[in-house]
């Protein structure tokens, strides 16, 4: 029987998404059931959720046995078996991509951080997977760092759906949304079509497990909520902008805020803390699938968030005054994002180099 509250949470417009992936969960049926009861619309995944799939469990042996008879190893190995999930989940959410008008039922794959600093090669790898996918419905997330912007604006160009992702405050969301715009702008002067779809994930819950040492009880787990609201007046603010309505009248469609890292870190908090709290219509928020099965069980959607983010601007300055500086923890979450994606990316190549030592 379908969950009332997910079903709330689209109804004011929101899609939620589910942060994970695993071949079990596609042969077993558990993600068309979570579809089908819990409302969710899309998928995101991450070399952590794959690592732990592929390389703490059976599910991809097989399939490794073959490809390596084939003479597939390494990055290249993990593409296949990242690309073969995608595409199954994708047709899972064909019908909602066809319903919602490629609105929404997008899942995302992620670029490797090798290339980190080389927007021709990240543009590349881009096309490449987007290619070899063959789905309309599918987002190569690319890091939204200062050396992600470039590539992120010509994989928009060269019409690569974009989720970019690793994006913390509101200034870095914005360098974002003005990456997206360029890239369609530069569509439309080369007579393209600027309808490239694209969200911009900000990462909430990482706020308040970086600050919870340095602050008193009862400001903890604010901060997220806080940037979060800050960043979907901003994101109003964009989609009413002149520069974007003239875009719009030539067929562009929103890169819709996404609000990632939704899980509650905090024990003593409720799990599902951020989902209500950031109900906003026109965004997406993507969360562990515990978290989902917490909020259809027990979640409410009591209002939607405010268009001009409420009392963002209250609760942050209150951080500011309790020694926060809110500009340089942005740069390091980022940094420190950044850095654990390459870290994750690291231990999925040698895991998958371990199973296929162990396979051979």
């Amino acid at each position: 029987m379908a969950s009332e509250a997910p079903k709330a949470l689209n109804r004011l417009g929101q899609s939620l998404w589910l942060d994970n992936i695993t071949r079990n969960m596609l042969d077993k049926g558990t993600l068309k059931r979570y579809i089908d009861e819990l409302s969710v619309t899309g998928l995101t995944s991450n070399p952590s959720i794959f690592n732990a799939a592929i390389t703490h469990s059976g599910w991809y042996d097989e399939e490794i046995r073959k490809q390596l008879d084939a003479g597939k190893k390494g990055e290249e190995l993990f593409f296949i078996l990242a690309v073969q999930d995608l595409t199954r989940a994708a047709d899972l959410f064909a019908d909602v991509h066809r319903r919602t008008a490629s609105v929404d039922g997008f899942v995302s794959l992620e670029v490797s951080p090798v290339f980190a600093y080389d927007t021709a090669k990240t543009v590349e790898q881009a096309k490449t997977l987007h290619e070899a996918a063959q789905k309309a419905n599918l987002f190569i997330k690319i890091p939204g760092t200062p050396e992600g912007l470039p590539a992120i604006e010509d994989s928009i160009f060269h019409g690569v759906p974009v989720n970019v992702t690793l994006l913390f405050s509101t200034d870095q969301y914005k360098a974002a949304a003005e990456a997206y715009i360029r890239g369609l702008e530069r569509r439309v002067e080369a007579g393209l079509s600027p309808d490239v779809r694209s969200v911009a994930s900000l990462f909430i819950s990482r706020w308040d497990r970086a600050v919870v040492s340095q602050l008193p009880q009862e400001m903890h787990n604010t901060l997220g909520i806080a940037v979060g609201k800050q960043a979907y007046k901003a994101y109003r603010d964009i989609l009413e902008s002149d520069r974007w309505q003239r875009l719009e009248n030539v067929g562009a469609r929103p890169q819709r805020l996404l609000f990632a890292s939704t899980g509650t870190k905090d024990k003593n908090a409720s799990d599902v803390l951020y989902i209500n709290a950031l109900a906003a219509p026109n965004t997406v928020n993507t969360m562990p699938e515990e978290t989902l099965l917490a909020f259809g069980d027990h979640g409410k959607v009591s209002s939607a968030l405010p268009r001009d983010g409420g009392d963002y601007q209250a609760v942050l300055e209150k951080h500011l005054k309790a020694g926060i500086d809110l500009t340089a923890l942005s740069t390091k979450l980022q940094s420190d994002g950044a850095n654990s994606f390459i870290d994750s990316w690291n231990e999925l190549l040698a895991g998958i180099e371990s199973k296929s030592k162990v396979l051979a």
